[in-house]
């Protein structure tokens, strides 16, 4: 289900600055979580890069389905590859030692990812590995360095590298940024790949929280309810208390 597209001509990643305490600066998601289109693309991203290491044991594929709008025979065809059921949950079948030998630790389940580390995090780390021959894996990440992570969309943003530049604050104190410099391109143009980010940090947000946007759609019926109880509220109270002096 990779979808090949033209390469990108060589481009500079948006520079991930660093503060005094060596913080990545986070950038800006802008997810939209009522655009079932990116939940749809985001879902299948999931289960081609990221269902074979990590789980989500808090969704079911017939839940997200119903959710997304995707049919079931489409969502048994295209986005389970377990010849599981249904009701089944979003597991992977790699043995937990065989993951710690492989990666250093068990890959964490990723159902409330974006609950614990925010979608801004998420969408900065997709963004944020680099070549480091260093590392067993061959790579490293400016928002989570020292990761055992692959980064298991290369094919799609390509290959990057770190560039560091030092200046001089209004102190005098040396201040290190570092940008990311794409020196292989990947399958995917640097804005496509933007995108495919956005909706993969999309479908997390929604994991997190399925009933996020029926739980918005109830509490504006309850605001509008309560709002029009006031108003017969008012009126009668004006009504019985019109005689009274």
């Amino acid at each position: 289900m990779k979808k090949k597209l033209l390469a990108g001509l060589l481009a500079l990643v948006p520079a991930l600055g660093f503060c005094a305490e060596d913080q990545v600066h986070l950038q800006e998601a802008n997810i939209d979580s009522s655009n079932i289109e990116s939940l749809q693309r985001g879902a299948r991203l999931f289960v081609n890069y990221c269902l074979s290491c990590h789980s989500a044991s808090m969704m079911r594929y017939e839940r997200m389905g119903k959710d997304l709008e995707i049919p079931q025979k489409l969502v048994a065809k295209d986005l389970m590859f377990n010849n599981g059921r249904l009701g089944d949950t979003m597991t992977v079948a790699m043995y937990p030692e065989d993951a710690k030998a492989w990666f250093g630790t068990v890959p964490p389940d990723l159902s409330v990812i974006a609950r614990a580390r925010g979608v801004n995090w998420l969408y900065t780390y997709l963004h944020s590995f680099y070549r480091d021959p260093s590392k067993l894996t061959g790579v490293n990440n400016l928002a989570f360095p020292d990761v055992g992570m692959p980064n298991v969309l290369w094919e799609l943003q390509g290959v990057q590298e770190p560039v560091i530049t030092t200046s001089k604050d209004a102190d005098g104190k040396e201040v290190k940024t570092v940008t990311l410099k794409l020196v292989k391109p990947g399958t995917l143009t640097p804005k496509e790949y933007d995108r495919a980010v956005r909706d993969l940090v999309n479908f997390l947000d929604y994991m997190g929280e399925p009933a996020k946007h029926e739980r918005r759609s109830l509490g504006v019926k309850v605001i509008l309810f309560l709002l029009l109880f006031l108003v017969v509220a008012y009126l009668m109270k004006r009504d019985y208390w019109k005689d009274v002096h």
